[in-house]
């Protein structure tokens, strides 16, 4: 077998724990498919993590569309006028754009910025990030 096709058995095997899901919270979700330990990154991908910035007056030289789908899926700074976009783009993603908010959260960013597990999850149950602690800033939502 391949190294290659033997690493990507191995990372099936041991690093895919979720799925995307109707969400009851907003929109999609991100769900376990099966029993999360505590401790670990559960959203583990070979996505390059990496992000490109961008300014506002380059966002907003794009096509509508695009920038309000860049809004919805990337931190967009305000105060600092710029965005991190990823440096696969837009027409692949990590699932972790789709991890939505609660006070009561599921999983936090570390230092580094990996996320971590806070407790075991059940397979079913929707995987959350606390915006406002992993983020930096208060988040009102209509």
């Amino acid at each position: 077998m391949l190294k290659t096709k033997k690493a990507l058995i191995q990372h099936l095997k041991e690093d895919v724990y979720c799925h995307l899901g109707v969400s009851k919270i907003a929109g999609i979700g991100v769900f376990a498919m099966r029993q999360i330990p505590k401790g670990i990154n559960p959203l583990r991908s070979w996505l390059p993590t990496k992000e490109l910035t961008i300014t506002l007056d380059e966002l907003n030289n794009l096509p509508t569309p695009v920038r309000k789908h860049i809004h919805m899926f990337c931190y967009v700074d305000n105060k600092k006028k710029k965005v991190d976009v990823p440096v696969y783009g837009m027409n692949a993603t990590n699932m972790s754009v789709y991890l939505n908010h609660s006070k009561k959260p599921s999983l936090k960013f570390t230092k580094v910025g990996e996320l971590v597990s806070l407790r075991q999850i059940n397979a079913g149950e929707e995987l959350t990030i606390d915006y406002d602690k992993s983020f930096g800033e208060k988040h009102v939502f209509k």
